[in-house]
């Protein structure tokens, strides 16, 4: 139970009220003594004399604020009624006209049970699970936008007042593959198509230095991935390139999922000063991800357990 902070009264105090009235003490006398109305101390004393002995703690315990009769409470049938009307995608008003109640009734009925918004009427769609079988198969490449850093942010300090503007913006330019969820990172200066060219050409021959032969990349429909120069590199190096379908982030979930742990266990993990002191620490984490962290999505163990070869980690040990 939940006592407010300023309460005269816990569940043992009420218990000593009680009791003090029971040995004789006048109901004012008992008031005066623990701060408190004398109507205060005839409720607690007229609920431990209806509990009677069959449960000595409940009379103790405060009860719920909820009336027991409503009188203008909403008519059950309305309700089911107004719930019926809104999985046919009804609006509020609409529904107040059919069942002859206010708009604002419907909205409170439908807030109770969830309804509010009609986005929720359908079930979010089944994400599709996939895994290539083979590292190389299929690289995803994503960015994220990063505020510059100059000195601690609100994230840190939580003083929204004492803001740096007009820093700009870093681009943290990611690619991790498939099969093995092993990953390679960059903080670049824009998200442009010379940019991310030059970017993948560098994370293919990463890949490539520890035994992975790239086939195809997976990206989203951003301009600087739509543009002339990352089209003809992709030709240029012999890879297919693939797009997410528009508006549909999930289709390229593990860019996605390891960009919100970048963010979580790197970019804001601790606080930073300057935005060197960022980047600075990504190369460490990086690798403490690829070769320590353990991934949930393949059983527990670090993605360069999944690389061929000698650069798989379970190898070299053996």
């Amino acid at each position: 139970m939940n006592v407010h902070k300023n309460a005269r009264l816990t569940p043992y105090r009420r218990q000593e009220l009680v009791a003090l009235v029971e040995r004789g003490t006048a109901l004012t006398v008992a008031a005066q003594a623990f701060g408190v109305s004398r109507q205060t101390v005839r409720k607690w004393v007229n609920r431990k004399a209806s509990a009677g002995v069959v449960d000595d703690s409940a009379w103790r315990q405060d009860r719920s604020s909820r009336p027991h009769v409503s009188p203008r409470a909403t008519e059950p049938k309305i309700q089911l009624g107004a719930k019926v009307l809104r999985h046919q995608r009804w609006t509020c008003a609409e529904i107040a006209r059919a069942v002859g109640v206010s708009a604002a009734t419907i909205a409170r009925t439908l807030r109770r049970v969830g309804l509010s918004r009609r986005l929720r009427l359908e079930p979010p769609p089944m994400g599709r699970r996939y895994e290539h079988a083979v590292a190389g198969d299929l690289l995803h490449l994503d960015t994220k936008k990063l505020g510059r850093i100059c000195g601690v942010g609100h994230r840190i300090s939580g003083q929204r007042q004492q803001r740096a503007r007009g820093i700009g913006w870093e681009f943290l330019h990611i690619a991790i593959d498939d099969h093995s969820r092993v990953a390679y990172m960059e903080l670049l200066d824009d998200e442009r198509g010379a940019t991310m060219s030059a970017f993948l050409r560098r994370a293919l021959r990463w890949f490539r230095a520890r035994g992975v032969r790239v086939r195809r990349v997976l990206t989203d429909n951003g301009s600087g991935y739509l543009s002339r120069s990352f089209r003809a590199t992709c030709r240029g190096l012999q890879v297919v390139h693939r797009r997410t379908r528009p508006y549909t982030p999930r289709t390229n979930g593990k860019a996605e999922r390891f960009i919100q742990t970048a963010l979580r266990e790197w970019a804001y993990k601790r606080p930073y000063y300057t935005s060197a002191d960022r980047t600075r620490m990504m190369p460490g984490w990086l690798e403490h991800y690829n070769a320590v962290r353990p991934h949930s999505g393949i059983g527990g163990q670090p993605p360069l357990n999944r690389l061929p070869g000698e650069h798989n980690l379970m190898l070299v040990h053996i």
